[in-house]
């Protein structure tokens, strides 16, 4: 049965369990720290604190009536349609979360919501501070849950990309303004007080000394009420919470200093500390400002995402358009997107050419032509002509939306080592704060004029504030990083499972092939040249819809007329009185009078010409390999993965593709089920996987492999089931996203390293005495901003692989 901590009432479910026995009861508590403050309530004599406190774990914040109100206007449906989507099971919503200031605001957060009825699941971006709401609408209303994270001293709203880009440039300023005056008064009390220091005004009068501290007073109390009021609001809003982050140690060392230095001044005494509570604060500020900045670029990638959704629209409206917001565009609306402009809307085509730059959705930079029947995306930006537009999602539905949503939902997903940085901070606080006025005793007792000092250095030199940023910064950044490339990770393992991967196993068609028939080969029977042949069959095969028809559509077409479809077989039309035939070669041998020629046999599919009395052409098509499907291969093996090619394609097919690529393990004609026993068997030979699959029968093999990829091409179930989506295609990005996995391992370990020798280093000096306040302030901003710029490195993309000068390992030589 799940238990309660003794001492706040948070969930103690660690392991092993702590425990400690009172009064002949066992009771258990959520850390070491609630254990050490109530063995010391216990041995004080004041057992009654357990009896008469009436408070609960968490002390709730009353909201004002206005302030409800507001919250309770987001149930209306037409309010949710910009930023609540259905999914399985319930509704999912974006929020924007405000007052967040540590990983240890997001662990209280995220469980004291899902401890709410109705919700299934709620997430927080550390980086953005968006978070990721999902619950069942028939339990709970939208501001049910809004109101309680409002009651904890947080704030919620739903996320839009504007609201959010004005509230980064106004905490950016607040924070400049507060980190300038804080600067300011630091020179200032610094000039005041080196005088002291250097015993330069030891032979003037003593009244000179009292004015100096009344300036230094004077100087200090804007910056601690206005520079540092942020430590002070949050360590407010976690003490009511009874819950600790880094900012409670830091509110009570410049608390501490600046009333024990107020009190000297006042009253009279030996020593003040105005010089470093306001270094301590601007030392603070300054490192909470480059910190905020570059995690703020390292997750702008998602925020531009979404600022590629357009607020209004051009509806269009018989031989007028009409312009309406983006919101109230549903599907069947046809709208019109001007050059320049961006999609809003998922849709087809109904009208005009054009190239739309899809960056947004693939990583793709270069321009993609697009006509009618096309599908587009909402994110891609017109080219060159006018497009009207069928709706068919629109809004929160968008595959844009989805994207973001799986951003948001992956970067807040915490791996193995990032909970255990978490909780690892948070009980340190704990112990900080009890060791802290040990520390002060400890010198207190034996004579020391700095205990103060020194009490104050612990304090502040072991904030884990490193700790707590050494995960979340590295996985924001290579998700962003990744995301530009194409490759778009969906769970939050992906990253951490790709390090393993020692085998690569692709499906064919779609994935290591284009998925659609290409002219690969031609040749002439009759008396008509390859050229002519082409342009008949061309203008035969415009007539119809069939894929194969696609082949020849981007070639130049004769203008052949009473073209029929034969169901099944083929095409026939006429031109100059002569009729022509274009289809499957049973199909045209009834309708000529000659034998057909022995041509040598071929993998792919043969489509033959012919008039009524003569054989004029032979067209092969086939599947042809992805461009850089070869390279990829090439590259993979290089880095030591095994790659196997999987498929229900025929044998003899397969083998081919395999050899032209250079996989040496190649198995065809195999069921889905047959795919997963294979699987089955290279996991007991201890092999790692990835499978990459684009059909719905790749979905049982890529449930049973490590990490799965769907290709930005495959059914919307296979994306939804997959680890990951490559978005754009190209098979190379998966060698990328693999280094990358494996650089945001090191980069981690490296993070987690440091922050961890940082503070088991600094917290015996700062005892010994041997750190003073500023230099504490100094050496905690360092260690964070070390692990952040660290951190940013994997967001550093390489270029993208463009060289169309030259073919690629393997392809076909041309026709």
């Amino acid at each position: 049965m799940p238990v309660d901590c003794f001492h706040c009432g948070e969930p103690a479910s660690g392991e092993p369990p702590i425990i400690l026995e009172l009064d002949g009861k066992e009771q258990h508590f959520c850390c070491q720290g609630c254990k050490a403050v109530c063995e010391t309530i216990h041995h004080e004599g004041l057992t009654g604190f357990y009896a008469l406190r009436t408070e609960s774990a968490v002390t709730p914040r009353e909201l004002t009536a206005s302030e409800e109100a507001r919250l309770r206007e987001l149930d209306h449906p037409l309010v949710q349609q910009s930023f609540v989507a259905p999914v399985k099971g319930g509704q999912e919503a974006q929020l924007l979360i405000g007052g967040i200031t540590c990983a240890a605001c997001i662990w209280l957060l995220e469980n004291h919501m899902k401890q709410q009825p109705g919700v299934q699941a709620f997430s927080v971006n550390h980086t953005t501070q968006r978070a990721r709401l999902v619950w069942a609408s028939d339990q709970t209303t939208l501001s049910n849950l809004l109101i309680a994270i409002h009651e904890l001293g947080y704030t919620a709203r739903p996320y839009q990309p504007d609201e959010a880009e004005q509230a980064l440039k106004a905490e950016h300023r607040s924070m400049l303004i507060r980190l300038t005056l804080a600067g300011v008064g630091s020179f200032q009390s610094m000039m005041l007080a080196f005088p002291l220091y250097f015993d330069m005004i030891t032979e003037v009068d003593p009244q000179f000394v009292t004015f100096f501290r009344w300036f230094s007073l004077l100087i200090a109390t804007p910056v601690v009420f206005y520079s540092a009021r942020p430590f002070f609001r949050n360590a407010r809003r976690d003490l009511q919470s009874r819950h600790l982050t880094m900012d409670v140690p830091v509110a009570i060392a410049i608390g501490l200093a600046y009333a024990a230095s107020a009190w000297v001044t006042v009253f009279g005494g030996d020593e003040v500390y105005f010089e470093s509570v306001c270094m301590f604060t601007f030392f603070l500020l300054l490192g909470r400002f480059i910190e905020v900045q570059a995690r703020y670029r390292a997750g702008l990638t998602g925020n531009a995402l979404a600022g590629f959704h357009p607020t209004v629209a051009a509806r269009v409206n018989g031989e007028n358009t009409d312009i309406v917001p983006a919101h109230d565009i549903v599907a069947g609306d046809i709208i019109r997107v001007r050059p320049g402009e961006t999609l809003p809307v998922d849709g087809k085509i109904v009208s005009g050419h054009s190239t739309l730059n899809e960056a947004a959705l693939t990583g793709e930079y270069l321009p993609e032509s697009r006509g009618p029947g096309d599908t587009v995306h909402a994110g891609s930006i017109n080219g060159e002509n006018p497009l009207d537009i069928r709706v068919v999602r629109a809004g929160a539905k968008t595959r844009l939306s989805g994207i973001l949503r799986v951003l948001d939902r992956v970067q807040s997903e915490k791996p193995k080592v990032a909970r255990m940085a978490d909780r690892m901070a948070g009980k340190f606080v704990g112990r900080v704060l009890i060791l802290a006025p040990v520390v002060w005793i400890g010198w207190w007792l034996a004579g020391a004029d700095n205990a103060f000092d020194i009490t104050l250095s612990v304090l502040v030199v072991t904030c884990p504030c490193a700790l707590s940023l050494a995960t979340p910064t590295a996985i924001t950044s290579a998700t962003v990083k990744l995301r530009r490339l194409g490759f778009l990770p969906t769970r939050g393992h992906t990253l951490e499972s790709m390090n393993d991967v020692d085998t690569i196993v692709f499906d064919k068609t779609g994935t290591l092939t284009k998925g659609e028939l290409s002219l690969v080969g031609q040749e002439t029977t009759g008396t008509h040249d390859a050229e002519t042949c082409l342009r008949l069959t061309a203008g035969l095969e415009r007539h119809s819809e069939h894929p194969i028809a696609k082949v020849f559509r981007d070639f130049p077409a004769a203008d052949v007329t009473g073209v029929i479809n034969h169901l099944g077989g083929g095409l026939s039309g006429c031109l100059d009185n002569k009729n022509y035939f274009v289809g499957h070669k049973p199909f045209v041998a009834e309708h000529v009078k000659q034998p057909a020629p022995e041509l040598p046999p071929h993998e792919g599919m043969e489509i033959w010409l012919a008039t009524d009395s003569e054989w004029l052409a032979c067209f092969r098509l086939d599947d042809q390999p992805r461009e850089d499907a070869a390279a990829a291969i090439q590259a993979l093996q290089h880095e030591g993965i095994r790659t196997i090619l999987l498929s229900g394609d025929r044998s003899g097919h397969v083998a081919s593709i395999a050899e032209r690529l250079g996989i040496e393990t190649a198995i065809g004609e195999a069921s889905p089920e047959q795919k997963l026993s294979v699987l089955e068997q290279l996991r007991a030979e201890g092999r790692h996987i990835m499978m990459v699959g684009d059909g719905l029968n790749d979905l049982p093999s890529m449930a049973g492999a490590g990490v799965s990829v769907a290709m930005g091409t495959a059914a919307d179930l296979t994306q939804l089931k997959a680890d990951a989506v490559l978005l754009n295609g190209q098979l190379l990005q998966i060698v990328e996203a693999l280094k990358t996995s494996l650089k945001t391992r090191r980069i981690i370990r490296q993070n987690l390293i440091w922050a961890l020798v940082y503070n088991l280093c600094a917290l015996p000096l700062a005892a010994a005495g041997m750190v003073p306040p500023w230099l504490a302030a100094i050496g905690m901003s360092v260690s964070s901003l070390i692990v952040v710029l660290n951190a940013l490195r994997l967001g550093i993309a390489p270029k993208p692989r463009q060289d169309p000068g030259s073919a690629p390992v393997g392809a076909p030589a041309a026709s």
